[in-house]
């Protein structure tokens, strides 16, 4: 936004911006980024040149999200305000070259400082903490090449006074840990692959000169997030290794995150020992086989729990009630439960149980009163379906929930008792009978009034009752129990996916339309959504959920055709604050017409398709990166050839990455065998964040890091 400083001007609109007093002024530009704010807003009149550099915008500057800032920006802000900012955040700013951080020593005050996602080397961070005597808060990346005895002692007198460090790895390493004598906060993020690039298996050791060892005396939370992979899981064990001589009484969260298998050793037994004599938790997540078929739930204590993750474990709802909820006890403290994948969390056992088999909705029934105050919940990945009890179905008792900020589900657990074994309707019933009608070639036409008919058919249902009765919903996601991404993390691309649940066969565009009552909805995901016939109910979405930022959307309807294409370009005409778009669909044509929806997002800034035998119109590809000014990030992994993907996206990066530094193209063949090589040079934000498919709700705990 400009402002504009020529009274004339102001007095025709008939406000005067610079009458409104400081504080409001203040609020208004708390809005602006902070690159804008100094190197240009202030610029404009005397008033807002001081209002500007007011402490209050400047005391806190965060760049991780603004990719249009670049390094003379970031020299120039550093060299006008670096004295003035103790919280930088530049976490993600992959498009900075390296010589960007030498700039950040002008910041002599910095507290906080966030460079995740950053180029640093090991003499660069030296030469940088050196100078940064009061930060106390750091997150760094450790790539192959980091060498801890080139850090100064002025660098390691810095580090001795942090108490928060996160860290990501990409190379086996203690990375500046054994520096931090002070730690109290410990997020590690390990994302070291199993193979270099040229094909050899990598170790776990750590690197030569790594024999100093964590401190961990002061520590309140561990957090250790692993991506696949077994050198993952040997450093980590490293870094635990140290926990499990003395656990740090002070610690209230310990939290570990692994994907597949994590095998229990004697040395986290006796960690896990060690804490349920020691401490008391606030917050827990364990791998699974740690807690699949032990009592150590039953002997850990707990104080004010605010964050529990049992992801994927085999935990009965028996033992949930019992060990965790304590038979019921009061836990209004608990804001966030993960439950994703626990196929027998709401079942009184699980020995004789099938997956398939009703919930026991009195278990249910006691989480929601416990825990009354949940604000993240998530029970995707798992078969949840309800008897025919009245008043007990799974979408009822979560209507209570009224504090609910997300939400995960499985679809097989939002559809009518009565519904799902009623024979779904077929599309030929579902065409209107007109006389005389053209049918455009190559558009998918659906019938308009079909949203109103969808409508009349479920505001009587569970489902429509549950969302109309949580009203500030901020993010949902409806995905199918046996649904599986097509590209998944550092494997070849999955050809053949599970059929839906039996249960999920009558779910589909009216169950979308019941999501239209959510208006303060910023992101949805769909995913296996077997009777979407038409789509009609993202148009519903599209027009009344007007704050929605993230959109995705896999295998909805019939997999060999896209039949809601018609409705989703509709759709997208209305998505003005619509930021990330990600659609997996086999057969997916992105074609002029839906390049031409997709112009009308202004506010896009990031898009990925993924879709199996699916197609793609060059010239519509680099018309639509042309009259979308913010999109950064463009991935498209489809059924073209080699040939045609490496043109378009060498057409894209000459065309646009001068005026777009943050852009990120990856176009390339999904069931191509180098696919793994392509995706692991794409940059951890993206990564994270939209291009790999996966559920978000309680992944970690709310606010664990800026």
């Amino acid at each position: 936004q400009e402002v504009v400083s020529e009274e004339s001007e102001e007095e025709s609109n008939g406000v005067n911006l610079m009458e409104f007093s400081d504080e409001i002024l203040l609020h208004i530009l708390s809005y602006v980024p902070c690159t804008d704010l100094v190197l240009n807003v202030r610029r404009t009149c005397r008033k807002l040149a001081t209002l500007c550099l007011d402490k209050s915008l400047t005391h806190t500057v965060l760049l991780q999200k603004d990719y249009k800032v670049n390094k003379d920006k970031v020299k120039q802000l550093m060299r006008d305000i670096g004295k003035e900012i103790y919280q930088l955040n530049m976490a993600g700013c992959y498009w900075l070259p390296s010589s960007t951080i030498d700039h950040v020593t002008r910041c002599k005050n910095l507290v906080k400082l966030n460079l995740s996602g950053c180029h640093v080397s090991s003499l660069r961070l030296s030469k940088m903490l050196s100078t940064l005597q009061h930060l106390r808060s750091l997150a760094i990346d450790v790539n192959p090449g980091f060498d801890a005895s080139q850090l100064s002692s002025e660098c390691k007198a810095t580090l001795s006074r942090v108490s928060e460090l996160k860290q990501t790895l990409y190379t086996p390493s203690y990375g500046v840990v054994p520096c931090c004598t002070s730690l109290e906060k410990l997020l590690l993020y390990f994302e070291i692959l199993d193979r270099s690039r040229e094909g050899f298996m990598l170790s776990g050791q750590l690197m030569v000169g790594e024999s100093n060892v964590p401190h961990y005396q002061n520590l309140r939370i561990f957090y250790a997030r692993l991506a696949p992979g077994y050198v993952n899981q040997e450093v980590v064990r490293l870094y635990l290794a140290v926990l499990s001589d003395r656990t740090p009484e002070n610690l209230h969260a310990f939290l570990i995150s692994a994907p597949g298998s994590f095998a229990e050793t004697g040395a986290t037994k006796n960690l896990l020992d060690s804490m349920a004599r020691n401490v008391r938790l606030d917050a827990l997540q364990l791998p699974k086989a740690w807690i699949n078929g032990s009592g150590l739930l039953q002997h850990l204590k707990f104080n004010n729990p605010f964050y529990f993750s049992f992801s994927r474990c085999t935990l009965s709802g028996g033992h949930l009630i019992q060990r965790v909820i304590n038979g019921g006890k009061d836990l209004k403290s608990l804001t966030s439960l993960n439950l994703s994948g626990c196929v027998h969390c709401l079942a009184p056992e699980s020995l004789f149980r099938k997956a398939e088999d009703d919930i026991d909705s009195s278990i249910l029934e006691s989480l929601v009163v416990s825990c009354c105050n949940l604000r993240h919940l998530n029970l995707s990945a798992a078969h949840h379906h309800s008897s025919e009890s009245i008043g007990n179905h799974l979408c009822q008792l979560l209507s209570r929930l009224k504090h609910l900020l997300s939400l995960a589900l499985p679809v097989c657990s939002i559809t009518d008792v009565a519904a799902s074994v009623e024979k779904p309707p077929t599309t030929p019933n579902l065409v209107p009978q007109t006389f005389g009608r053209k049918v455009r070639i190559g558009i998918q036409t659906y019938p308009r009034n079909l949203g109103d008919q969808a409508n009349q058919k479920i505001e009587s249902s569970v489902f429509w009752a549950l969302m109309g009765s949580l009203r500030f919903l901020e993010t949902l996601e409806i995905i199918g129990s046996s649904f599986s991404s097509a590209m998944p993390r550092n494997e070849p691309a999955i050809r053949n996916s599970l059929p839906p649940c039996v249960r999920a066969q009558s779910v589909g565009d009216s169950e979308v339309a019941a999501i239209s009552q959510l208006t303060y909805l910023q992101s949805l995901t769909l995913a296996q959504l077997p009777n979407i016939l038409t789509g009609s109910g993202l148009v519903s979405i599209g027009v009344q959920c007007q704050h929605l930022r993230t959109l995705s959307l896999a295998n909805l309807g019939m997999m060999g055709k896209v039949v809601y294409m018609s409705a989703l370009m509709d759709m997208l005409k209305h998505c003005k604050c619509l930021r990330d778009l990600r659609l997996e669909q086999p057969y997916f044509c992105a074609s002029a017409q839906f390049f031409q929806a997709l112009s009308h997002c202004s506010s896009l800034q990031r898009l990925c398709i993924v879709s199996r035998s699916g197609t793609l119109q060059s010239d519509a590809v680099m018309s639509f990166m042309a009259n979308c000014l913010e999109v950064i990030m463009c991935h498209m992994f489809m059924g073209e050839s080699l040939a045609v993907c490496k043109n378009l996206q060498q057409s894209i990066v000459r065309s646009f990455q001068a005026e777009r530094p943050a852009l990120n193209v990856v176009i390339f063949p999904l069931l191509h065998e180098d696919l793994t090589e392509v995706i692991r040079d794409v940059p951890m934000r993206h990564l994270d964040e939209i291009t790999l498919f996966k559920s978000r709700v309680a992944e970690e705990p709310p606010n664990l890091w800026w």
